[in-house]
C-alpha cells in the first residue's frame, strides 16, 4: 500500500504542469481563507438587526454546537485524506473550495442582516480559540458554507456513488444542524444547493486541466 501511495505522488509529479497548478492551487485557496476571514470581520462589525423566519420562528433552538464542530472538523479531516490517497485531486478541489470561499465572501459581505434572536448556546472561543472559531460562527449568513461546502463536494465525486451519498448525506446533516441551533436562517440553507451547483460549474470552466487530473485519478473507483 506504502508503495503505491509512493509511485502515485511520483506520477503527479512527473505530470506536465502538475506542480505549477498544485502551487497555484494553495496560493489561490489561502487567499480565499484570507478573504473569507476578514469577510466575516466586517459583517460581524456591521451585522444589524435579526428577522424573523419561517422555521426558526416556529421551532426551539437545540444545542447542537457540538455536532456542528465536531462534524466540519471531521469533514475536514475526510476530504484531506481523499487528497492525500490520491494527491492528483488536490488542485481541483483546492481551487473549487477556494472560488466557493471568495464568492461566499462577496455574498456576506453585501447584505447585513444580523443572526436569530436565539442561538445555539456555545462558547467555541474556549473549545478552538477565538480565530479558529471565527470560521465557524459569526454573521456571515447568506449563504450557508458548511451545507454549500458538502454539497460543492457531492458534485466533484459524483460519479463515485460512495463518496457522493456520503457528502449528500453531510450536507444534509449540516443543514439540520443549522437549523436547529438557529446558526443559519432557512433561506441560508436552501440557497446554498442552488448556489454550489453553479460555483462547481464556474469551476469546471475555469479550471479545466485540474479537473482532468481528478478524472484521471478517479477513472473507475466506486468510492
Amino acid at each position: 500500500m506504502l508503495r503505491r501511495l509512493i509511485r502515485r505522488y511520483q506520477a503527479a509529479c512527473q505530470e506536465s504542469g502538475f506542480l505549477l497548478r498544485l502551487l497555484f492551487s494553495i496560493a489561490f485557496f489561502a487567499l480565499s481563507v484570507t478573504i473569507s476571514f476578514y469577510a466575516i470581520g466586517y459583517t460581524n462589525t456591521h451585522a444589524s438587526n435579526g428577522v424573523t423566519d419561517l422555521i426558526l420562528s416556529n421551532i426551539p433552538v437545540f444545542d447542537v454546537g457540538g455536532l456542528f464542530v465536531y462534524g466540519t472538523l471531521l469533514m475536514v479531516a475526510f476530504i484531506v485524506l481523499l487528497c492525500l490517497v490520491r494527491p492528483k485531486r488536490f488542485p481541483f478541489i483546492l481551487d473549487s473550495l477556494a472560488l466557493f470561499w471568495v464568492i461566499r465572501s462577496i455574498f456576506t459581505s453585501l447584505t447585513h442582516i444580523g443572526p436569530f434572536a436565539t442561538q445555539t448556546p456555545y462558547n467555541l472561543d474556549i473549545n478552538l480559540g477565538a480565530v479558529v472559531g471565527r470560521f465557524f460562527i459569526g454573521n456571515d449568513l447568506f449563504f450557508s458554507g458548511h451545507t454549500g461546502a458538502a454539497f460543492l463536494m457531492a458534485l466533484i465525486f459524483w460519479e463515485s456513488k460512495g463518496l457522493r451519498y456520503i457528502f449528500i448525506t453531510w450536507s444534509v446533516f449540516f443543514a439540520i444542524v443549522l437549523l436547529l441551533g438557529h446558526i443559519h436562517y432557512s433561506i441560508d440553507v436552501a440557497s446554498a444547493f442552488f448556489i454550489t451547483y453553479t460555483i462547481y460549474h464556474i469551476a469546471l470552466w475555469l479550471f479545466p486541466k485540474e479537473w482532468r487530473f481528478l478524472r484521471a485519478t478517479d477513472a473507475g473507483l466506486t468510492l
